[in-house]
């Protein structure tokens, strides 16, 4: 249930960070059958995957591993427990799908609450609020990584750009 709490839901106008009005503990959703588009769309990546174990459970873990629809990862963590992906033997795997996601130009993201940053391999690039619809860009120059905000309504990059 973890999701019902990290997880922003326009439809319900639930914003990311606070438990669903829907979610009853030891029950799940109460409106599971007529859940918003966003829900029945949400990818666990935790239920979706046969390699990551128990340890994995949103719930135990304090943060939701997602799948985007254009198949980049996102975590997200409980804002009450911000730091939880940095334990192991989480970071060092989210690490590595950092390092995987460089090279197809598929940033791994994390967020709390609207708040976002990229995780790459050895840091993260905090990009600032992110909107539901806007993309992350990761450019590399030779030198440094940069990530920005490509905001839903506009065709090109915002000015806030961030490097590392």
């Amino acid at each position: 249930m973890m999701c019902c709490k990290v997880f922003n839901v326009p439809e319900l106008a639930k914003p990311a960070g606070r438990w669903c009005v829907n979610a009853r503990a030891g029950v799940g959703c109460v409106i599971h059958d007529a859940r918003p588009m966003s829900c029945r769309m949400f990818q666990c990546f935790w239920l979706s995957s046969s390699t990551l174990s128990d340890e994995w459970k949103p719930d135990r873990a304090k943060f939701v591993v997602a799948v985007e629809t254009n198949g980049a990862l996102q975590i997200m963590c409980d804002a009450a427990q911000p730091t939880a992906w940095r334990r192991e033997p989480y970071e060092s795997q989210i690490r590595r799908w950092a390092e995987h996601g460089v090279t197809i130009k598929k940033p791994v993201l994390l967020m709390i609450g609207d708040k976002a940053s990229v995780i790459l391999p050895n840091t993260e690039l905090p990009i600032g609020q992110l909107n539901p619809g806007d993309g992350v860009e990761l450019t590399h120059d030779g030198t440094r990584f940069h990530a920005s905000v490509r905001k839903a309504s506009l065709a090109q990059t915002s000015a806030g750009k961030t490097s590392a």
